[in-house]
């Protein structure tokens, strides 16, 4: 498995924007697709945004569509969510994953600690 540390939240003024950073631990990174996921107090964690290995697929919930971008670059064992417009409804706390395959990364096995995302009206 690899390991996986969430970095970049804090507390943002609506229509602001953040950069949230996801490092991996391992010389397998890049064979990972990775996602965002999210979990608001009192609510399911859900799914935000995924990349496949290479970075050539990509995928979003549609309440971030237009307003977030995930990438990555395997030669720093990173990926990335850019997020911008925020909205108070995007506070939560915002885990990364890593899975073979992004049909799978909402049962992965590797999972950050998290980082919290607060969006003030």
């Amino acid at each position: 498995q690899v390991q996986l540390v969430e970095s970049g939240g804090g507390l943002v003024q609506a229509g602001g924007s953040l950069r949230l950073s996801c490092a991996a631990s391992g010389r397998t990174f890049r064979s990972y697709a990775m996602g965002w996921f999210r979990q608001a107090p009192g609510k399911e964690r859900e799914f935000v945004a995924a990349i496949s290995w290479s970075g050539g697929i990509t995928d979003y919930a549609e309440f971030v569509k237009g307003r977030f971008t995930i990438s990555r670059d395997n030669a720093k064992n990173t990926v990335y969510l850019q997020m911008n417009s925020l909205k108070p409804e995007d506070t939560g706390v915002y885990y990364c994953a890593a899975a073979g395959t992004i049909a799978t990364l909402a049962q992965a096995g590797s999972w950050g600690q998290g980082t919290q995302v607060t969006v003030s009206s």
